[in-house]
């Protein structure tokens, strides 16, 4: 290791030089109360920023233990400084000038939701700290300007590093509240399946978002307030008592007119798998970690996936229970995305009937005495809905507006009316008796096999290079091949896809052999990251990219996108 003394001779050594001579600067650089690691030097100033890191020791940062002993503390602990740095950071990009990216100080860009990052890590034994940012190496043109890049290292980036990474600089109420509501999210979410409940909303919780392209909560928006029936008082370590709207397991339908709050309603629900930031409206929205959202997805490529449960005997004579398509029609790709949940292990299913294939969800009592059953390949979900939930113990929690068919089927029905939630269950089922569903019950669908074994794509074997690019939350592109995640939509940040774009090709070289199933390929994913961090599926530690970690549904669902996937 050298000293930042050092770093500054070599910089003036090298100023005014062929910008390739920045490579030189690429080392570790002891400097007061921290370690600057110099790990990739772009190529020009107008190529992807250059990566540092910052490496702080526990007894200097000094952050209590108690803020980094558990996971959910210490992931928002993590979260917290990559947001302190980030503001920090702001304040002084750009302000070291030259051509294209010159001057740029950058971190990851968190969003409303809280998620373990590259960005920032902890370690949970000793308390130390490693950051990860980006630079803009200065120059002019293409000539070397080690005069700005002083300013960068030596003034801009320990006054970050100084504010963001040293506790004692740092509020410790703020601290305390961010590890308190932590720990309260985390409380909630153990509470739930102790009280049969797939998910929770807090009363005063704000749905609504200030626009469709903005996450944060809609100022002047209608608070939420549980319905009487639905009710749910729970006591939290940080906040104490908190009342709630609690939707219980089984089948619940969430109706009501047009731009009442249905979908925003289902929307918090989709991305209370995860923990919020203070302030989002969200803090108190919390559901069955393993939800999953289903939608049609027309185009979809399936590979191999037994989707006999909902449909069967096609005209083609095509296998159902090993289906295999590079072009699912809406009603094949919502089947596929509803069993393939399953081996994922979801235990809760939650579905807009807006974003559904209207075959799959339902056959309305004409059309079946028109149609006769032994004609049509396709079981609707509502014919299953029970069975998965009595059977396989899934729930779902199912948004309506057209079709009543779903109150035979539903346990508890929900009317949002001007965003307010009332409970209409005995009303609606009262209703229903005047519109007795037709047909004799269904015969108990077999068990979905998920037995499937990837193998390898021979383009992706170690050693071989591979050219990865993330394409915001859109997808992931491997060499030739994109894999298209715009529908699944619990992916909250552009960093989940891009670790996606890795947690894929390092099954492709690790774990794909043929003989692992999709669900233990996942499994030994997962333990992966719980064991060493997302760094570990990168193949070279220096220059590690933001990544952010998605769950194992999401790892589910990049895999079963790939269309280079064999089973």
């Amino acid at each position: 290791m050298q000293t930042s003394s050092e770093l500054k001779n070599l910089l003036a050594r090298i100023d005014r030089k062929s910008y390739p001579a920045y490579k030189d600067t690429r080392g570790e650089y002891q400097f007061s109360g921290y370690v600057l690691s110099i790990d990739h030097v772009q190529g020009d100033p107008f190529a992807a920023p250059s990566k540092l890191s910052i490496r702080v020791d526990g007894r200097t940062a000094a952050f209590p233990p108690a803020f980094y002993e558990k996971p959910w503390r210490r992931v928002a602990l993590q979260d917290e400084l990559t947001r302190q740095f980030a503001r920090r950071a702001a304040q002084v990009s750009f302000q070291a000038k030259g051509s294209g990216q010159s001057g740029l100080v950058a971190v990851s860009r968190c969003g409303q939701e809280v998620l373990e990052r590259t960005a920032c890590s902890l370690d949970p034994k000793r308390g130390d700290i490693l950051l990860r940012l980006e630079v803009g190496f200065p120059a002019n043109g293409r000539t070397i300007n080690a005069r700005e890049l002083e300013k960068i290292l030596f003034e801009f980036l320990p006054r970050c590093v100084q504010g963001a990474l040293f506790y004692r600089n740092l509020d410790a109420k703020r601290l305390q509240d961010v590890a308190g509501l932590a720990e309260d999210q985390q409380a909630l979410r153990t509470m739930l399946p102790k009280l049969g409940l797939c998910a929770f909303v807090a009363n005063g919780s704000i749905l609504p978002r200030a626009s469709g392209v903005s996450a944060k909560p809609m100022e002047g928006a209608v608070a939420f307030q549980s319905p009487p029936e639905l009710a749910v008082t729970l006591d939290l370590p940080r906040r104490g008592r908190i009342t709630g709207m609690g939707i219980p397991k089984g089948v619940t339908l969430i109706v009501g007119g047009g731009y009442h709050g249905k979908s925003t309603l289902l929307k918090a629900l989709e991305l209370g798998v995860y923990d919020h930031i203070a302030g989002d409206g969200r803090e108190y929205v919390v559901t069955d970690p393993t939800a999953v959202k289903i939608r049609a997805e027309d185009g979809r490529s399936i590979r191999r996936t037994d989707i006999s449960m909902f449909i069967n005997g096609l005209p083609n004579g095509k296998d159902t229970a090993a289906f295999d398509t590079e072009d699912a029609s809406g009603s094949t790709s919502q089947a596929a995305n509803v069993v393939e949940s399953l081996e994922a292990g979801a235990s809760l299913l939650l579905m807009d009937e807006d974003t559904s294939a209207t075959n799959f969800m339902v056959r309305d009592e004409l059309m079946q005495r028109v149609i006769h059953r032994d004609m049509e390949p396709i079981t609707p979900f509502l014919d299953r809905v029970r069975e998965l939930y009595d059977r396989y113990g899934v729930s779902t929690i199912l948004v309506a507006g057209s079709s009543g068919a779903y109150f035979h089927a539903a346990d508890r029905i929900i009317q949002m009316d001007r965003y307010v939630p009332r409970d209409i269950t005995a009303l609606a089922k009262r209703e229903a008796e005047a519109f007795p569903l037709t047909g004799a019950p269904l015969e108990p669908a077999k068990a979905p096999r998920f037995d499937r074994r990837p193998k390898p794509s021979p383009e992706f074997r170690e050693g071989e290079r591979v050219k990865l690019k993330a394409l915001g939350r859109d997808g992931v592109s491997l060499n030739r091949e994109t894999i298209d995640l715009r529908y699944v939509e619990q992916l909250a940040d552009g960093e989940q896809t891009a670790a996606l774009g890795y947690c894929l090709l390092y099954a492709q070289r690790r774990l794909l052999d043929g003989k692992r199933t999709l669900r233990q390929v996942v499994e030994e994913l997962e333990s992966l990251l719980d064991r060493q961090g997302l760094a570990a599926l990168c193949e070279s530690r220096a220059g590690v990219p933001f990544l952010a970690r998605p769950r194992g549904q999401e790892i589910f669902a990049c895999l079963n996108r790939c269309r280079s996937l064999r089973c």
